[in-house]
């Protein structure tokens, strides 16, 4: 292969995102979308809300980390995040609901929707290997979680709750077996050991893919190769290859490619920049609030089938990023303060979100992909009077105890600012 021909394979961010692009599909560049599974509007609003907090969710990690590959599952954040909203109340819930896309929906509505999308994708292609899993792990001394809460997180996400003692050496050991049991072995550890004191519930959520190509790669056609950074330099890769009929569409300024998987319900969709274009351009170009209803159903309406050499480096990626910075930024910052209202959560509030963890994992090879993700909401109790956490504006004094004699008075409302 030429080196003019290398430079048209594949952007490893753009590959890592194509999971993010591509639901559904219109037959032409003009029709509707189809809706063969009989979805009701809210249930196509949850479907449009979480491609949209997608491509935030993408956009604002690339903006923070740049020229670095990405791999994320935006359902399995939106899903954790959305048990985490049953406990929301006030304006906690509205910035939530904001940054989630949500907003217009009733709690019935979402819950209602998330249970139907969860039914709906894990039986949707038999020859697709496709587990969502969700859990809800709490102290089980000191304060309760809302009957409520649970309940609805239960009946909706299908969620196992657990109480336990957070102290116990094991506690972390066997969260992690739930994650490491429905990743299929590929995410092992989401919570630390020892449990912080303070830290007083987990909402996880796990999901696992395997899907299998329609048309397979032959191995003995893998030959070593080169992939481009985007300042151009070439990196040696293993790279697959195949000749075949493919849904492709080329616009002007970049290309489509539409890899099926399994029965075709579940697709890899791949935007490849044209040579000398770049990949920031185009992401620049993907509005989120338009992505789903307008650009992706038109750029994909082009589609069409035809005869292709198709070219596609194997790679894997193991991710991890803590979302605490790039959610605040998309608009739910009260969330992580203690101004943080979930006493639907937890009676008498006190409680925020001190992080939220998602690890990813991806590989792509000859046969298939396999991916999974995990997605952790740690929830910390603030008034708790058995902890005493310094994580807020304090006064403080130095003082000589016997006589009562201050030395030094002090207030710090930001210890890292000197």
């Amino acid at each position: 292969m030429t080196g003019r021909m290398w430079k048209y394979l594949l952007c490893p961010a753009l590959i890592l995102a194509a999971g993010l692009f591509c639901w559904h599909c219109s037959n032409s560049p003009t029709s509707p979308a189809p809706n063969p599974y009989n979805l009701n509007p809210a249930e196509k609003t949850i479907i449009e809300s979480d491609n949209r907090f997608g491509i935030k969710l993408f956009k604002a990690i690339d903006e923070f980390q740049g020229d670095k590959n990405i791999f994320i599952s935006p359902l399995s954040a939106a899903m954790a995040l959305g048990m985490t909203l049953n406990g929301a109340e006030g304006s906690t819930r509205l910035a939530m609901e904001e940054t989630l896309e949500l907003s217009g929906l009733t709690p019935e509505q979402i819950n209602a929707s998330y249970r139907r999308l969860m039914n709906l994708l894990v039986e949707l292609d038999p020859t697709v290997e496709l587990g969502i899993a969700n859990s809800i792990w709490h102290r089980d001394e000191g304060r309760t979680p809302e009957i409520a809460f649970l309940d609805a997180c239960q009946q909706s996400f299908d969620a196992l709750v657990t109480a336990m003692d957070f102290s116990d050496e094991g506690a972390a050991d066997i969260i992690n077996g739930w994650v490491e049991e429905h990743t299929n072995g590929r995410i092992e550890q989401i919570v630390q050991s020892p449990i912080s004191a303070d830290v007083i519930m987990f909402l996880i959520n796990a999901i696992y893919f395997r899907g299998s190509w329609t048309y397979r790669f032959d191995e003995d056609l893998t030959e070593d190769g080169y992939f481009y950074r985007p300042d151009g330099s070439p990196v040696p890769c293993r790279m697959m290859s195949q000749r075949g009929r493919f849904r492709h569409y080329d616009h002007e300024d970049f290309r489509v490619l539409d890899l099926p998987y399994g029965g075709g319900a579940f697709r890899m969709t791949i935007f490849l920049p044209r040579p000398g274009g770049d990949l920031d351009s185009l992401l620049a170009r993907i509005d989120p609030q338009s992505f789903d209803s307008q650009q992706m159903n038109y750029w994909l309406g082009f589609l069409q089938a035809d005869s292709l050499d198709v070219y596609l480096p194997k790679f894997t990626v193991e991710y991890e990023l803590e979302l605490r910075e790039v959610l605040s930024a998309l608009g739910m910052e009260i969330a992580f303060t203690p101004q943080a209202d979930f006493t639907g959560m937890f009676a008498g509030g006190g409680v925020w979100i001190d992080k939220v963890k998602h690890k990813a994992f991806v590989e792509v090879d000859e046969q298939g992909t396999t991916a999974a993700a995990v997605t952790s909401v740690v929830m910390i109790d603030g008034i708790d009077d058995s902890l005493f956490s310094v994580d807020r504006p304090f006064m403080f004094i130095i003082r000589e105890a016997e006589s009562g004699t201050m030395l030094f008075i002090g207030k710090i409302v930001d210890p890292t600012a000197g």
